[in-house]
Parts: C-alpha cells; structure tokens; sequence
C-alpha cells in the first residue's frame, strides 16, 4: 500500500508521545516511569525489523526509543535531575532484566507439539548484541541528555533571570546532541558486521533524521506536561 510505511510511522510517534504523556496524566512520575520501561523493552525488540520509509532505509524503534528522551525532559522539567536521572537507571536496570530472561527462553529443550521455540530462537539470536550495545548508547546518550538539559537550563536562566524560558531551547537542544551519540553509538554496535557499509550510513543517517523531527515534535508534548504537573499539583521539583 502506498505510503504505508510512513503513515504507521506517523501513527506510532502520535501514539507513543500521547501514551506518555497520557500515563503521566494519570499517574504522574510513577507513569513516566513505567513507560520507561516498557519503551526500552518494546524498542530493543522492534529495533530488529528493516523498513523502507521517507525515501530511506530505517530500523524501527526510533519512535519508541525518541519517547524516552521525551520522557527524561519531562522528568527534569516537572520533577527534577534527581528524578531524569532514575528514570535512566530504570531503563538500564529493565535493559538488563530483559536480556537475562530472553537468553533463558533459548536454554529450555521444546516440547515435540510446541511451535514457537525456533521463531523466538532466530529472532533472539541476535538480541544479546543488540540489547548490549543499546545499553551502552542509552547510557551514554541518556545521561548526556539529562546533564545538557540542566546544564542549558542553568545557562539560560542567569541569562534571561526567569526559569521558565527557554523550554524549547533546553528540551531540543540536548535531545538532538544526546540522540546523534546514541545514533553512532548503537548502530555501529549493534550492526558492524551485519550490513554492509553503505546499508549502516544509510541507517545511522536516516535514524538521526527521523531524530530530528521526533526531537522538534516532542516539545508541544513537554510544554503540555509542564501544564499539566502545574495544573495537577504534581509535586514540584
């Protein structure tokens, strides 16, 4: 179908924006901190499938993983370094979870009428691989994310005396540094040696694009929360 690619790409960053902010709505950090742990579970699988969208050759995952950019933004925002910074280490810490389970999944012997041990079997094969070198890109990328917000934030409000400004220049600005490392990071890690050379620039270049616009599309998100954590008298940072 035509343009279905890039419809279910726009679908998926509509809802994966919408579902955090929706689960802090209704639970407040408790929520961002469950979406955090489920966004890195769902994209350290969804990262294995290859797709043609936009003219350009992408690994799936980038909406979901771009949420948790969205996510530690609005935890600096609302609550707080402190608070950005432990919702890192739960996406590390369930990262890590979910790799020792799934290596178990391929230990146990099927039974003769089971169907579906030599599908999760080629499809985890790879999943050690990619779950290390995401976790490597998520720490470093994340961590950086969380110290470049505060870091402009600080910037900006000797500069400017107020700090409430410049939410859209924190929030982007750290976004789009922190993903082009995670960008690198993860893709040379977790895809040397697998495609070709020309496949893996047209991957990371693709990726970060799609970075781009997901970094500039997630600050309506951020400002919203900031409105809501006020309006819902979300303990404050």
């Amino acid at each position: 179908m035509f343009l279905q690619n890039e419809l279910l790409l726009v679908l998926s960053l509509v809802i994966c924006f919408g579902g955090l902010v929706l689960l802090f709505r209704l639970f407040g950090k408790a929520g961002v901190y469950a979406w955090t742990v489920l966004e890195t579970i769902a994209a350290n699988i969804e990262v294995l499938i290859l797709v043609r969208a936009f003219g350009m050759e992408m690994t799936l995952g980038n909406t979901l993983f771009a949420s948790s950019f969205l996510a530690t933004d609005i935890l600096s925002e609302v609550y707080g370094k402190k608070a950005a910074n432990k919702g890192v280490w739960l996406g590390i810490a369930s990262t890590l979870v979910f790799l020792l389970i799934s290596l178990t999944w391929q230990l146990y012997i099927p039974s003769e009428n089971d169907f579906a041990s030599a599908s999760i079997r080629e499809v985890f094969a790879i999943t050690p691989r990619i779950m290390i070198a995401s976790l490597i890109g998520y720490f470093v990328s994340e961590f950086l994310d969380v110290w470049l917000y505060h870091k402009i934030w600080s910037v900006t409000s000797e500069k400017s005396r107020d700090s409430k400004k410049f939410l859209w220049l924190r929030n982007n600005g750290a976004t789009l540094v922190s993903q082009l490392v995670n960008t690198v990071v993860f893709n040379v890690l977790a895809f040397w040696g697998i495609y070709e050379m020309g496949t893996m620039v047209s991957i990371v270049v693709s990726t970060y694009v799609i970075y781009i616009f997901t970094s500039l599309l997630d600050t309506p998100f951020v400002y919203f929360a900031r409105w809501m954590g006020k309006r819902c008298h979300l303990e404050k940072k």
